[in-house]
């Protein structure tokens, strides 16, 4: 049976992330290997990326790409659309390479309080939900960082074809929860997480990442958790923003 309390968790810059950086470093990674010297850098390569995602039109379900190859033949052709534009001389090759890359569970890494924080919500009575934006092999990549078991669902938008912050995302999110009385979404991305859950009627806890390399403060989630649930003021779903994590050192924290 379900506890009565019940944390939504996003995974990328949440819980996870990919040591590397995300789809432009990825491209850039493989580009190394492929045309050591190149000339293309990050910010051209982020733009050139800025569209054709799934996740960029959330308000379209995609439904006929939950299967694994043909979510990667999208993802591959949109890749492979972009070094076109920037006039990379193999595309084709460079973009088949990504799935690769870009689930190699050696390149993804947990934030350093993410278990721990876990551990202790669950020994207070708390299960965890995962719902994410994210590729077909999520599970994978759960499996290989130790965070699997410790999930009672794991909802992903390349598997149920919706993205958040669409309506149904959270709607499957709140089925895998169960009959939770207090249900609460943490996550880093102020629409997809914080807004979407909030219209789904969820409280929000926005760990705020300021820039990309910003740490989540997962240890004042869990204290936001672990207070007792406030009486409502009509200003229900509630709304927690909290700062990335601060240094502890005259060096930022590492994430890599």
């Amino acid at each position: 049976m379900s506890s009565s309390k019940t944390a939504i968790w996003d995974f990328d810059g949440t819980l996870g992330h990919r040591r590397y950086g995300t789809w432009a470093e990825c491209l850039l990674e493989v580009l190394d290997i492929q045309e050591p010297g190149h000339r293309w850098a990050f910010p051209e390569m982020f733009e050139a990326l800025a569209t054709g995602f799934p996740w960029n039109t959330p308000e379209d379900p995609h439904p006929h790409l939950s299967d694994p190859d043909a979510w990667w033949g999208h993802i591959t052709s949109v890749v492979a659309e972009a070094l076109t534009h920037l006039e990379v001389s193999d595309p084709a090759a460079v973009a088949a390479a990504t799935r690769a890359a870009y689930t190699d569970p050696a390149a993804w890494s947990l934030y350093p309080q993410t278990l721990r924080v876990l551990d202790l919500l669950t020994a207070h009575g708390w299960t965890h939900v995962l719902l994410s934006n994210h590729v077909p092999e999520l599970r994978v990549l759960l499996s290989a960082l130790g965070i699997d078991t410790r999930l009672q669902a794991v909802i992903n938008s390349a598997n149920s074809g919706y993205e958040k912050p669409h309506p149904q995302a959270f709607c499957l999110a709140r089925a895998a929860a169960g009959p939770a009385h207090r249900l609460v979404m943490i996550g880093d991305n102020p629409q997809a997480d914080v807004a979407g859950a909030r219209r789904a009627g969820i409280d929000a806890i926005w760990v705020r990442r300021d820039q990309h390399t910003d740490t989540p403060d997962l240890d004042a989630a869990a204290r936001v958790l672990l207070t007792p649930e406030p009486v409502p003021n009509g200003q229900h779903p509630a709304l927690h923003e909290i700062p990335p994590l601060q240094p502890t050192a005259p060096e930022a924290l590492p994430i890599r």
